[in-house]
């Protein structure tokens, strides 16, 4: 049985096709997780949800932002953006079961002693926190009263984490930081106003989140995605995975050998769907 993590995928179904050609992917023999945001921005998202779903527990996703935000959508609590490409997931015949399989999707996993999220990990958190956070959130998620979280899921306040945070403010931080987080200070404030995506770009005082001092989950292993400008980084400690299919760049998979630090890359080539800066 081989591992394999696929980054953002992004409605993106010709090159998921062919770089799950490429690795030889078995459902009956290996495991694959993909990263968050499966749809949105590509050509065909409504064919990569169905193409994950056909591979049952063979596959496991977690959510990302564009994820949450199909979910918003699809219920009337945010209008779609100029680049989204979701249209086709909300007008299928079998809409129904393609969300309700999506908001059953996982925040955070551990797998192979790996901690995957899609977007990062504040610093004062350490892996089983993340877990038992992100636990919170799935929790609502999968409840009879998800649309209304979803009225109360949006904003960048608070800007940082407190254990005595309660109710929907605390929700609030543990999406904002599993699905949105790129910058952030040791103190884990998280900055959400700087729109440009490079790693030296980060306003005074923060980090990019891995390389914040002090970080509790130094000592594991987090893969991630979200970050296309960050691209393909790995370290003993990290694993990077977004590498802007969607804009031209490349789907890729990491095969997970029997230690976490066992890694091989397959990369695919990607048509460009998208202009940087053209959505909303």
């Amino acid at each position: 049985m081989a591992l394999y993590l696929i980054g953002d995928v992004q409605g993106c179904d010709d090159a998921l096709g062919r770089l799950l050609e490429s690795i030889a992917f078995s459902p009956s023999r290996d495991r694959l997780i993909l990263l968050g945001d499966l749809v949105n921005r590509g050509p065909r998202s409504l064919a990569v949800l169905r193409r994950v779903v056909t591979l049952g527990g063979a596959a496991s996703c977690l959510l990302g932002n564009h994820d949450l935000h199909l979910l918003a959508v699809s219920q009337g609590v945010r209008k779609p953006g100029r680049g989204d490409t979701v249209a086709d997931i909300l007008a299928a015949p079998d809409r129904a079961a393609l969300l309700d399989w999506l908001r059953h999707c996982p925040m955070a996993l551990v797998e192979h002693g790996i901690l995957m999220v899609h977007a990062g990990v504040l610093p004062q958190w350490t892996a089983d926190q993340t877990l038992q956070l992100a636990r919170e959130v799935e929790a609502v998620l999968r409840g009879a009263d998800w649309p209304a979280f979803l009225h109360q899921m949006y904003g960048n306040q608070p800007a940082a984490w407190d254990d005595g945070l309660q109710g929907a403010a605390r929700l609030r931080v543990i999406v904002n930081a599993l699905t949105r987080l790129r910058f952030c200070t040791p103190e884990g404030r998280m900055d959400f106003d700087t729109k440009t995506f490079e790693p030296a770009s980060a306003p005074p005082g923060y980090w990019p989140w891995f390389d914040v001092p002090g970080r509790r989950t130094a000592g594991d292993v987090v893969a991630f995605g979200h970050w296309s400008t960050l691209g393909w980084l790995e370290r003993p400690d990290l694993i990077s995975l977004d590498t802007g299919c969607v804009w031209g760049g490349a789907l890729s998979a990491a095969r997970i050998g029997p230690g976490a630090h066992e890694r091989e890359l397959i990369q695919v080539r990607c048509a460009q769907a998208q202009v940087p800066g053209a959505g909303a």
